[in-house]
């Protein structure tokens, strides 16, 4: 998760337009002529661009803003917001917001929490964000190799840049929002092929032939603590997407790592042929995987974080199989992947669970409600403690929906 903006207000004070190559439109830009809401975006961006060396924009295919949940941007966040008065020229999506927005009575969100949340939603509807609210916006839009992004999400970041092989640094979200309303992004960082080769080789071994989602999620967990912010280069594995997707969100949380590759499974890899010999190499046994599979006392079960994808979803209502839920078992997922498996939704909703759109685990005030959460994500075992105030449990889809029925 990325910090947001502290204060109602960014200035800055010294003329950009010689810091970096821009455009006939840019120089218009900076120089008010597009109003102040795009001067002052240009204007962030180039001074980012400052910061980190980036010598031109370049222009950006979709952007992806976070800060979009009222419990992590606050007032002030929204009163920023509010002072802002242009519209996105590329397509743009919001991160997960603090509720569903159709179903909020629902899942026992406070009407002022609701109001306030709806503010923030309307702020970003003014600017062009659409509002499909998702941690998972690569099963909305399409996204290919090469495609140069602005995104924001840690997850989203990760998936982005290692298993789809487009390119984006993780943006803030004032830096997002920026790119969107402007159509460009400092180039910068993983925009750059240099800046994109393996740091540190991790060898894992393990008996990898039957592992699910969540044994990924843990390996991500496990790695993200001992690489930082570096790329790793993994062995010895062989995930699906969705354990690419698990694997990718846990190092980002527990680390910064924005990419990985993954030997003879990602695209980078299969294009560049990366030589690793004389790179750290970083051995993991199965059994240091395995031992964050710790078992404590469960009041919820959350599954979809990051959001579920159309598989996900199927595997849930295929374990369930009509079995009667329990303790609370909440299920996450972006609206348009809802709507378009809305038999199989169905199907799980009928079980006693709910499945929601919008919103997460992380930032819904709803689960700071439990004490003892358990999940199927190494990211939300990284971020439960912290975000919701919860104790949390790593276990298989298959564990987890076991508890929720038993």
């Amino acid at each position: 998760m990325q910090p947001w903006c502290s204060g109602a207000s960014l200035t800055f004070r010294e003329p950009r337009g010689d810091l970096m190559q821009l455009d006939n439109n840019d120089e218009r830009i900076i120089a008010g002529e597009q109003g102040e809401t795009k001067q002052k975006m240009l204007e962030l961006l180039v001074a980012l661009g400052k910061v980190f060396g980036a010598e031109q924009l370049v222009p950006i295919r979709s952007a992806q803003v976070s800060g979009a949940s009222y419990k992590t941007i606050g007032e002030y966040g929204l009163q920023w917001l509010n002072t802002l008065d242009a519209k996105a020229v590329v397509p743009a999506i919001l991160n997960p917001i603090g509720m569903p927005r159709e179903r909020w009575q629902e899942m026992g969100i406070s009407k002022d929490f609701a109001k306030k949340q709806q503010a923030v939603v309307e702020a970003y509807a003014r600017l062009g964000i659409a509002l499909e609210c998702t941690c998972t916006p690569y099963y909305l839009r399409e996204t290919t190799y090469g495609d140069h992004l602005a995104w924001s999400e840690s997850s989203a970041v990760c998936y982005a840049n290692s298993v789809i092989g487009a390119r984006t640094n993780r943006e803030g979200g004032p830096g997002a929002l920026a790119a969107a309303l402007i159509g460009k992004t400092p180039c910068y960082g993983f925009h750059l092929a240099k800046n994109r080769k393996p740091q540190v080789a991790i060898s894992v071994k393990a008996d990898t032939a039957k592992w699910s989602t969540a044994d990924y999620g843990a390996l991500g967990y496990h790695v993200g603590k001992l690489v930082g912010n570096r790329i790793p280069y993994f062995t010895g594995i062989h995930p699906e997407p969705d354990g690419l997707k698990a694997l990718g969100a846990a190092l980002a949380a527990t680390g910064a790592v924005a990419l990985y590759h993954v030997e003879g499974v990602t695209p980078e890899v299969q294009k560049n042929h990366y030589n690793v010999a004389g790179l750290e190499t970083i051995p993991v046994e199965g059994t240091e995987v395995r031992k964050l599979f710790k078992e404590c006392p469960v009041e919820a079960v959350a599954l979809g974080c990051p959001h579920c994808s159309p598989e996900e979803l199927a595997i849930i209502a295929r374990l369930l199989n009509g079995r009667v839920v329990r303790k609370p078992l909440y299920v996450f997922a972006s609206q348009g992947v809802i709507v378009a498996n809305q038999e199989t939704v169905d199907a799980i909703e009928k079980c006693g669970a709910r499945v929601f759109a919008d919103t997460c685990m992380v930032v819904s005030p709803v689960m700071e409600e439990y004490n003892g959460i358990m999940v199927n994500s190494g990211k939300a075992l990284a971020y439960v403690p912290d975000m919701c105030k919860s104790p949390a449990r790593i276990g298989t889809t298959e564990e987890c929906l076991n508890v929720a029925t038993e």
